[in-house]
This record gives C-alpha cells, structure tokens and sequence, in this order.
C-alpha cells in the first residue's frame, strides 16, 4: 500500500475512522494514542478484519509519533469528548493543549502531509494546529461542516419522506451553536427546500442541526456522537487520497473571500490531493451574511482566548 494515514487518537471517533479508512483498502493505517495497549489493541482488532472486509490495508498502533512518519493524511481526534451540559467551548484550553502538542510533533515527522482537524472546538483547533506546524494554508483543514451538513440533510430527509441520498445541504460558519445552515442552498433533486417546507419548520430543522451534537450527548449521557463525524472525517480522507476534487462544506483558513481576512471558519471547499484547492464564494443575503459574521466572530473570540 503506497499511502498512509495516520489517525491521533484511539477513542470512538479516531477508531471508528481508522475502521472506515481500512475497509476501503485506500490507504495502510497508524491509529496513535498515549494509551498504553489501546492504539495497538485496536489497529490488531482492525487488521484481523481486514481480510473479511477483502482489503489489503495494514494496520498499525502506537504510542511513538515517530511512527507516523511519512502520513499522507494526519487526522488529529485527540481531546476530551463533550460530557451532558458541556458545551464546544468549555473544550478550549484543555484541547488545545493537547492538540498543539500532537499536530506540532507529527508534522516534523510528515512534513508534507495533509492535516484534517476534528478535535473540538474545532475552528480554533484547525487555526491553531495551522500555527504551530508552519503548514501552508492548503494543508490544514478542519472536519466540521460535512458533519453538520449531513445532519441538516437528514432532518431535511425526515421531514419530506425522501431518502437522503436526494438531499444536498450547505452550512457555513463555525462549527457550534452558531453554525449558519442555508435552507436556499439546500436542495431535493435540485429543489431548494424553501420551496418545499414552510419557514416555521425550516426554522425547527435549522435549530436542530444547530443542536444535532448535544441531541446525542444527552441521549447517550456518557459520550458523544462518533458514527457520524468518523464517516465526515472518511469522506474528506477519501476526497484527498483520490484527488476528487469533492465541494464539501469544510472549514480551510479563509483570508480575501468572503470579506474576512484570515480565519478558520465553514465555507465550500473543494478538497483534492492537495488538500485545499479552492474556496468557493456564495452570494449571501443580508440575513445569511449577519448570520455568517456572527458565527466567524464566535470563533475569532475564542481564537483570542488561546492567543492565536
């Protein structure tokens, strides 16, 4: 196998995204943890799967950076998950120090890999993982958009009775309570959903969305959601490795579009082996556009906090 990906952290979202990437047979995978056993307990779980899934992946786990080297892909999941009544932001300071530290050391052992941020809150956390590893802009990108979006598209899915495979979704914004879901560039089959579903309704969807992490926080009680953001994070994984050239909502350092001047925030992007190959510009009404500022500036404050 001539490419690797490396996945930072063996918890319910990196293994279940190291699961995904080696039953595709894409790519060989190094799960890392500072969990003695774990990475290693799990990378032999999923090599011993690998002939069931007919895949020729290896599967590697380690508590060593130093064996990261070479990653064509570094997706960092490393952090503390969200605990019942926590929100994104109460995150910050103690992710951002262990993301810091882990994006810093594996980038001197990858130094021309792409880096696919989750870890929460992940705006901050992308900008900051774009600091410390003096990666070009293209090279860093954060995975919280596709989540969001694939969770508009399925309350959108629930509402009409379609299968979700009909609806498309854009969100823009930070990834958080300010997400900025846009029901004109949501469609069914090309139909934008404004003009299927009333306004009252959108509204409750759109909320929702907003809501969708914490939803599953409080059902769950003792973790969070990890089905969903591992097949996020795969979907970009997939779109580098093929050089697909996929338009997906991500959230890539925005500097001269969009009137902002150097942020990570949620805007389409079109993702391909170079990582970030472009940024796509929607014209937004005035309502979107309020709406998208207030959620870039939710992110820049925090981006403050860390004094980024």
């Amino acid at each position: 196998m001539e490419k690797k990906v490396t996945v930072i952290g063996a918890g319910n979202v990196g293994a279940s995204t190291a699961q995904l990437i080696a039953a595709s047979g894409l790519a060989d995978v190094v799960l890392f943890d500072v969990i003695e056993g774990v990475p290693q307990g799990k990378a032999l779980d999923l090599a011993e799967a690998c002939p069931l899934y007919g895949s020729a992946s290896q599967c590697t786990g380690t508590n060593d950076l130093a064996d990261t080297a070479g990653s064509d892909i570094i997706v960092i999941t490393a952090g503390l998950a969200r605990k019942p009544g926590m929100s994104r932001d109460d995150l910050l300071m103690a992710n951002a120090k262990i993301v810091g530290d882990v994006a810093e050391k594996s980038a001197r052992f990858s130094p021309n890999a792409v880096i696919v941020v989750v870890t929460n809150p992940m705006d901050v956390m992308a900008q900051l993982t774009l600091k410390v590893t003096g990666f070009a802009k293209d090279k860093v990108v954060g995975m919280g958009g596709i989540l969001d979006s694939a969770r508009f598209r399925t309350f959108v899915a629930m509402e009409l009775g379609v299968s979700v495979q009909d609806v498309e979704a854009q969100v823009l914004g930070g990834h958080g309570d300010l997400m900025v879901p846009m029901p004109r560039f949501t469609t069914v089959k090309g139909v934008a959903i404004t003009e299927l579903i009333s306004k009252e309704r959108i509204d409750a969807l759109v909320q929702r969305t907003r809501t969708g992490g914490a939803e599953i926080v409080g059902l769950l009680k003792t973790g969070s959601a990890y089905y969903a953001p591992a097949a996020s994070n795969f979907q970009m994984v997939k779109a580098i490795l093929l050089d697909e050239q996929r338009l997906l909502p991500c959230s890539p350092y925005v500097d001269g579009v969009y009137g902002l001047d150097g942020v990570c925030t949620g805007v389409p992007t079109v993702l391909g082996k170079n990582g970030v190959e472009r940024i796509v510009e929607l014209k937004l009404n005035e309502q979107e556009s309020s709406d998208f500022a207030k959620s870039v500036n939710a992110v820049r404050s925090l981006v403050k906090v860390i004094g980024l």
